[in-house]
């Protein structure tokens, strides 16, 4: 899939309608429109990275920042102290729908029972 095909790079440029609840030079944040826990974002990196083995050693940098934006977005959905799952699905047997890599933040339940 090429960036023009891509649903997250539409979304970051504006040609899809998507609440963004945070967006620097290397990420955005949206919320998943299939929530699987009452708080469900996906964290989606400005670059169109399909997967994390493509990840060259100079945009390493941008998933240390998707970490670091999945905590601020953490405290700001006040799920820091019951606890929150940070999830990488990678290729169609994981469950990745969407070929952009992205991380998934999910909370406010508990998500034992999801394995």
């Amino acid at each position: 899939m090429t960036p023009e095909e891509c649903i997250f790079c539409k979304i970051h440029k504006g040609l899809i309608d998507s609440e963004i609840l945070y967006s620097d030079d290397n990420c955005f944040v949206i919320r998943d429109i299939s929530p699987r826990a009452p708080v469900h974002l996906l964290v989606i990196p400005v670059l169109h990275i399909t997967r994390l083995v493509d990840v060259n050693i100079q945009d390493a940098h941008i998933l240390g920042g998707m970490l670091k934006v999945a905590s601020v977005m953490a405290i700001r959905e006040n799920i820091v102290e019951s606890g929150y799952r940070l999830v990488v699905n990678q290729g169609e047997n994981a469950g990745q729908v969407v070929p952009h890599l992205h991380l998934h933040i999910l909370g406010a339940k508990s998500l034992a029972a999801m394995g």
